[in-house]
């Protein structure tokens, strides 16, 4: 019942963002654009969006031909519209993106200021709409910040929107950003429908990044990205809460559905559904290569302080990907911006994962996994049914000692075939970066479970297509455990291994060793 009205609420909210906006179209060919490839139409499109905002609002008309550009900056009441055949493809001069400072609203990511195609900053009932296509051009773009690595070093993304309201983003299609290809930040009642997304060829490749937004509803789209696919992130104060993520097909060789890694305001109420994650299409050079496939299907985060809290995950079928599930809360404390104080350790708790679907997985286990001073509390799995790949070396063990040097090596694929000999060598890592690539190969081969304080797993499965040595179902410092329906592959061998499980109700079906 709470997920139903949580999923009415984001949709109500969101009609507000739906409306159609009133007034004339603005057509940039009248503003002096022109689809010559020399020439650069900044100053005509945004001519045609202060004329349409100075008079109450209207659309801003791409037509048919490639406009090649630089910010665009979107205003209260403006549509823009990017018509069948038109295509906004960035110019390739850095001159052409001015630095934006930081906004008033402060995020770890504005350290080195913001470069867009198409900016908003406080703006209120804003469009962008299809068919046509937003083209970053951002195959081998360097960053223009020196001394700022990696997210926040100055390419410019598809998309930025600031502290926006009433938001509708629908139709397009958005293509090879030169880093996140779209990124909401601090916004409320937005809805992102219809888009097809195609990011490969840069670093920080993400699909779409909804990051400290409220009322917020992603849906029927399809994302392809090199980095992960759809991300909620918490970078400043604010929350993310009241989100809702229905009928997307998503790829991704990074993570493809994930809440976090940045997580200082939390994050409220997530609704994730019906949604289908599957390999990318992608044949070319890839920037993130941990693993064949995909690192991870689903992964929830808390990692820099902040609160998690109601997660509901429904109806996700999983091809590939080296681990399906992964739920992770450490103590990186990363401040959002530097005057901030250390933020403390975050909290994970009510999580609801049903009906979930995976096939032709990697080795990497799907894992729960809290720290000793701080466990995650109430997560539900049911009906579940994950199958990897197995076949694994019995005796093939992997030890601290080759682990150690390369736990954050996320280009490198060490050590495929081998695996943990014990729970007991599992490193805790709680300040490294939240990832299964920092454990590779659980000792278990179904679901890891480490310093929760109530998991109830119903009706599940954990199958290997080929034999695997590892035990299924690993339980370590687990206040309360329920393991109801369970099915695991080779019955003779199948179990689950328990330490310092005080409270536990374990399938008759399964072998339990208990290791003190």
């Amino acid at each position: 019942m709470k997920r139903r009205w949580i999923l009415i609420l984001c949709l109500v909210c969101c009609l507000g963002a739906n409306a159609q906006i009133k007034g004339c179209d603005y057509n940039i060919l009248t503003y002096g654009a022109s689809a010559d490839s020399l020439q650069i139409n900044t100053q005509a499109i945004n001519q045609a969006i202060e004329s349409a905002s100075q008079n109450g609002g209207g659309r801003v008309v791409i037509p048919a031909g490639t406009f090649r550009t630089g910010t665009i900056f979107l205003k209260d009441n403006v549509e823009l519209h990017l018509s069948n055949g038109a295509r906004l493809e960035a110019s390739d001069n850095y001159a052409d993106f001015p630095l934006i400072p930081p906004a008033s609203y402060r995020s770890l990511k504005d350290a080195g200021g913001w470069t867009s195609i198409i900016y908003a900053e406080g703006a209120h009932n804003i469009r962008i709409t299809g068919p046509g296509t937003i083209d970053g051009k951002g195959k081998g773009k360097k960053g223009r910040v020196s001394g700022v690595a990696g997210d926040c070093n100055g390419r410019p993304r598809n998309i930025l929107f600031i502290s926006c309201r009433n938001v509708t983003v629908s139709d397009i299609t958005m293509l090879n950003s030169a880093i996140w290809n779209q990124h909401y930040l601090n916004c409320e009642d937005v809805l992102v429908t219809n888009t097809h997304v195609f990011n490969h060829g840069n670093g920080n490749n993400d699909g779409i990044d909804i990051d400290g937004c409220r009322r917020f509803v992603l849906s029927n789209s399809v994302i392809d990205s090199d980095d992960d696919g759809i991300v909620l992130k918490s970078t400043g104060e604010a929350p993310c809460e009241n989100i809702l993520i229905h009928n997307c097909v998503v790829s991704s060789f990074a993570n493809a559905i994930k809440c976090g890694t940045e997580s200082t305001g939390g994050f409220k109420n997530i609704s994730i559904t019906d949604c289908i994650v599957t390999p990318s299409r992608f044949a070319g050079q890839r920037t993130i290569k941990s693993t064949p496939t995909g690192i991870t299907a689903l992964s929830l985060e808390i990692v820099d302080g902040g609160v998690m809290d109601g997660v509901s995950i429904h109806n996700i079928l999983i091809q590939g990907t080296a681990c399906p599930l992964y739920v992770r809360l450490g103590n990186r404390g990363r401040k959002h911006i530097e005057s901030a104080p250390t933020p403390p350790v975050g909290q994970m708790r009510n999580i609801n994962i049903s009906n979930i679907t995976a096939y032709g997985t990697g080795n990497f286990c799907s894992s729960i996994s809290g720290i000793p001073q701080q466990k995650i509390e109430n997560i539900y799995l049911n009906n579940i049914r994950l199958v990897n790949k197995g076949g694994l070396t019995e005796g093939n063990f992997l030890t601290r000692e080759m682990i150690e040097g390369v736990r954050h090596d996320m280009a490198k694929n060490m050590f495929p075939d081998r695996y943990w000999a014990s729970f007991r060598d599992v490193i805790e890592d709680e300040k490294g970066y939240p990832q299964p690539t920092v454990w590779r190969n659980l000792p278990s081969y179904g679901l890891f479970m480490r310093n929760v304080e109530k998991v109830e797993v119903n009706n599940c499965s954990f199958i290997s297509e080929s034999p695997d040595p590892r035990t299924p179902l690993v339980a370590v410092n687990v206040n309360e455990l329920l393991l109801n329906g369970i099915t695991v592959g080779d019955a003779e061998k199948a179990g689950v291994i328990l330490h310092n499980v005080p409270v536990k109700l374990v399938d008759s079906r399964l072998n339990v060793r208990v290791e003190e």
